[in-house]
């Protein structure tokens, strides 16, 4: 009988790392156990969101072997391989959210998302292709989880049953998958004047353009969700020579990068815009970047967008941006914590050549604007509503 698993040894990096912010919960091991009790082989569960490895490595600690694994962010996937690495594990393989990686699964594994649109979709996915009898185990926190997830559940299968709460975490148990609609709910589409949005189920905001990404879009002089040409000023020494920006639009650059791009809205949108420039969007989720690809492809900008999925772009050289776009996250998983905002200025630093510009958006309360300052360079507000800021920072 192997030794019991040791979760204290599992670390998040490259993610954040702090003293309240752990490798695993209450919830992975109860999604554990119930796996082992299934008595299933490993070639028939798969598991989904599996932040940094808790859940997948402990079954192959067990013996299993050939699980299936997704996971939706960047940093997860690279956590789970330092994770399985650090302790001799293998016994995984890693899939998309398709239909290879449920196909013929009975136990599927899920730590609840945030997001129904998100629940949706794997709920339909598993419905569609695993098993005849496929089981989704879910768990969550209590003190996050609704009815609301227990009646998309119910969509997707026939009988929803949740389990009694242990150590503050619960289960829910979809059994009886329902025939699949020919067309799968997601991805969704929705135009905004011009613009065409495409979105998964996980995919912040959805195909919405959200507000903190309407006021940026604004301040750098849109019109019907498209940056207008900025103006060109032969006086003065902006990032290419051509003057500074104004808060009516940044400067023609060659090389953009829509950092934490979601679906694409403001790489599109400068695309669409700037017809010479090369853009690049980049986002930690798979959800974001298969949007924001789709979202490249319904705009008939593919020859000019690059979208990868990445942490924080840590895949593209420094010093190789004239500006870079950004709307940050303040949510690490369901914790507010200002550690995701801080990796990405200090990634628009590395990124951005001296001179260039980081044009940001964030909640006001939260005041970023020293953070830009010390890590990026000289800091202005360029527009403060009730709920957001915008500023510009000149790379030093």
């Amino acid at each position: 009988m192997p030794s019991a698993f040791p979760y204290d040894r599992l670390r998040r990096r490259p993610d954040v790392e702090a003293e309240n912010l752990q490798a695993h919960d209450a919830t992975d091991l109860q999604l554990v156990a119930r796996a082992l009790d299934s008595g299933l082989p490993g070639e028939e569960i798969a598991v989904i969101g599996d932040e940094y490895g808790a859940i997948t490595l402990a079954l192959t600690h067990a013996g299993l072997s050939g699980v299936r694994v997704h996971q939706d962010l960047a940093t997860g996937r690279r956590a789970l391989a330092l994770n399985a690495a650090d302790l001799g594990l293998a016994g995984f393989v890693s899939h998309e959210l398709d239909a290879g990686l449920v196909a013929g699964a009975r136990l599927v594994l899920l730590q609840l998302p945030k997001a129904l649109a998100e629940l949706e979709e794997i709920a339909d996915a598993v419905a569609r292709w695993g098993a005849a009898d496929a089981v989704l185990v879910a768990g969550g926190r209590v003190k996050h989880m609704t009815l609301a997830q227990n009646e998309v559940l119910a969509r997707s299968f026939g009988a929803v049953q949740p389990q009694r709460a242990e150590r503050k975490s619960r289960l829910l148990v979809a059994t009886e998958p329902l025939p699949a609609p020919a067309t799968p709910p997601y991805p969704v589409t929705a135009r905004h004047d011009g613009l065409v949005l495409v979105a998964h189920g996980g995919a912040f905001a959805g195909a919405r353009i959200d507000i903190g990404t309407r006021v940026l879009l604004d301040v750098l002089a849109v019109r019907g969700a498209q940056l207008l040409p900025p103006p060109r000023d032969t006086g003065g020494s902006g990032p290419n020579g051509s003057g500074p920006a104004d808060s009516g639009g940044v400067v023609n650059a060659e090389t953009v990068v829509d950092l934490g791009c979601g679906t694409g809205a403001l790489a599109v949108s400068y695309a669409l815009a700037h017809p010479g420039a090369r853009v690049v969007a980049t986002d930690r989720s798979a959800a974001a970047v298969v949007s924001a690809r789709a979202t490249v492809e319904a705009n008939d900008v593919a020859d000019r967008v690059e979208v990868t999925h990445d942490d924080a772009g840590s895949e593209l050289p420094g010093a190789s941006a004239d500006v870079v776009l950004l709307n940050p996250p303040f949510h690490l998983g369901t914790s507010v914590h200002t550690g995701a905002a801080t990796r990405m200025f200090e990634a628009a630093a590395r990124l951005l050549r001296p001179g260039g510009e980081l044009w940001t958006v964030y909640n006001s309360a939260l005041g970023y604007r020293a953070e830009l300052t010390r890590l990026v360079g000289e800091t202005e507000q360029v527009r403060r509503t009730p709920k957001f800021t915008v500023t510009r920072s000149i790379r030093r």
